[in-house]
C-alpha cells in the first residue's frame, strides 16, 4: 500500500483528529483558519476549537482575486495561474499559524480548504437550457499538501453538483451534525457577502431540514464602501448609521425575479454587485442619491430580503430561535432592522453554542471533512438540492 493512504487510513481511524478547517469567503478579508479537534462523526460529532485566526491578505493579493473574480471574461492565464498561487498563499499563512500557536505540522491529521470562490453560476443565474449548474472554486488543494505536508480535502462543491444540488449553501451539512437539538426549532443564519440559513427543526428528523441562499448580506454594502468611501467595509454601521433609507431605491432592488424563485436557491456577487445597484438607481431616477443615503438603503435591503425569506418559509409571525454567524451579524444597524422586522423570534449567535461565530464556516469545513474520512453520507431524503453524500477530494502531500 502507497504509504500515503496508509497515513491517510491511520489517521481516520484515530479516536480524535486535529482538522485545520479553512474559508475564504466572497468579501475576501482574508482566509479564517480553524484547527479543531474532532471525535467520532455523524451526529455524535463532538467538535471543539482549539484556536482561530483570520490569516490577512495583501492589498496586492486581494487586487489579483478580485481581477478574476465574479466576472463572465476574465485572463485565463491569470485563473490558471491564481488557481496555485492561491493554494501557496493559504499554505503559507497555514504555516505561519501553526508556528505562533506553537504546533508542528506533522500534529495536524488534516486540512480542510473551501478555496475561493471565483464564480457561481447556478442554471437560474445562467439560464442556458444545456448546462447544469455550475460553480468554480481555486486554490488547488495538491499544492496546499505539499507546502504543508498535511492530507488536505478540498473541492468540497464538486460533488453537491454531480449529486444535483447547486453547489451552495453546504452549511446544511455541518449545521445538522452540530447545531441540532431535540425540541428546539432553530434558524442557522450565517451574514457574509451573500446571507443564508439552515432550519433545523426540534423533530432532528434530517429529512425536515431545509438550507437556502436568501439575497445580498455584506457583499453589496462593503463593495460600495470599497468604491467610494475607499475603506474595507462599514465599521459599526457608521455611514448607514448617517444616512436615511430611501423608498424608492429599496423598492427598485427588492424587484428582482430571484426573489421569486423558489427556496432553495443560490446566488452569489455575479448578481447582486454595483452594476445591479446602478440599474435600481437609475430606475427609481436616485442616481443622485447622497452617499450614506445609498448606505443606508443598501442595509434596508438586505435586513428586508433576510426577514421576507424567514417570514415566507415560517410564516408572518415567524417564531424560532436564530443563531447568527458571519460579518453581518457585527453590523449594529443591520441586526437592529433584522429584530424589528422579526419580532417573535431570539436573536443569539452561535457564540451560545460554543462555536466562534467568525469561524463557523471554516469549522463547517472541517467537519465536512471529517464525514469524508470517518462518516457516511447523512440521510436527507428526497429533499431539492440536498443530496445525501460526503464531499471533498484528498489531496496527499507526496
Amino acid at each position: 500500500m502507497n504509504r500515503q493512504i496508509q497515513k491517510l487510513y491511520s489517521k481516520a481511524g484515530k479516536s480524535e483528529r486535529l482538522i485545520i478547517g479553512l474559508m475564504s469567503g466572497t468579501s475576501m478579508d482574508g482566509l479564517d483558519i480553524a484547527l479543531c479537534s474532532v471525535k467520532k462523526s455523524g451526529a455524535e460529532t463532538d467538535i471543539r476549537v482549539l484556536r482561530f485566526k483570520t490569516g490577512d491578505y495583501t492589498d496586492d493579493f486581494r487586487a489579483k482575486i478580485k481581477a478574476i473574480f465574479s466576472k463572465k471574461e476574465v485572463d485565463l492565464q491569470s485563473v490558471c495561474l491564481m488557481n496555485a498561487h492561491i493554494a501557496n498563499v493559504h499554505a503559507q499563512l497555514i504555516n505561519e499559524a501553526l508556528k505562533e500557536w506553537e504546533y508542528q505540522n506533522e500534529d495536524i491529521d488534516f486540512i480542510a480548504s473551501h478555496g475561493q470562490t471565483i464564480f457561481h453560476a447556478p442554471k437560474s443565474l445562467h439560464k442556458l437550457a444545456d448546462y447544469p449548474n455550475g460553480t468554480l472554486q481555486i486554490g488547488d488543494g495538491d499544492h496546499i499538501a505539499i507546502k504543508t505536508g498535511i492530507i488536505t480535502l478540498s473541492d468540497f462543491r464538486q460533488k453537491h453538483l454531480a449529486a444535483g444540488g447547486e453547489g451552495a449553501p453546504l452549511a446544511v451539512y455541518g449545521d445538522y451534525l452540530m447545531f441540532s437539538k431535540a425540541g428546539e426549532d432553530r434558524v442557522m443564519l450565517n451574514i457574509g457577502g451573500i446571507a443564508n440559513f439552515t432550519y433545523l427543526p426540534g423533530s432532528t428528523d434530517a429529512s425536515e431540514i431545509f438550507s437556502t441562499d436568501v439575497g445580498p448580506g455584506n457583499t453589496l454594502m462593503d463593495q460600495y464602501m470599497q468604491k467610494y468611501f475607499n475603506q474595507f467595509y462599514d465599521k459599526n454601521a457608521s455611514i448607514a448609521l448617517a444616512g436615511k433609507v430611501n423608498p424608492e431605491l429599496l423598492s427598485a432592488l427588492l424587484n428582482c425575479s430571484f426573489f421569486e424563485l423558489d427556496f432553495p436557491k443560490t446566488t452569489g456577487p455575479e448578481l447582486f454587485n454595483l452594476e445591479y445597484l446602478l440599474k435600481a438607481q437609475e430606475q427609481s431616477s436616485t442616481t443622485n442619491l447622497g452617499k450614506e443615503d445609498v448606505m443606508a438603503t443598501l442595509c434596508h435591503f438586505s435586513a428586508e430580503t433576510i426577514a421576507n425569506a424567514i417570514k415566507r418559509c415560517f410564516g408572518e409571525h415567524a417564531k424560532s430561535y436564530i443563531f447568527m454567524s458571519g460579518g453581518g451579524m457585527h453590523n449594529p444597524l443591520l441586526v437592529q432592522l433584522l429584530q424589528a422586522r422579526l419580532p417573535f423570534c431570539k436573536f443569539l449567535s452561535t457564540e451560545d453554542l460554543n462555536i466562534n461565530p467568525d469561524a463557523k464556516e471554516a469549522v463547517l469545513f472541517a467537519v465536512l471533512a471529517n464525514e469524508t474520512l470517518c462518516g457516511e453520507p447523512i440521510n436527507f431524503g428526497n429533499r431539492q438540492g440536498v443530496p445525501s453524500v460526503c464531499m471533498g477530494k484528498i489531496s496527499l502531500p507526496a
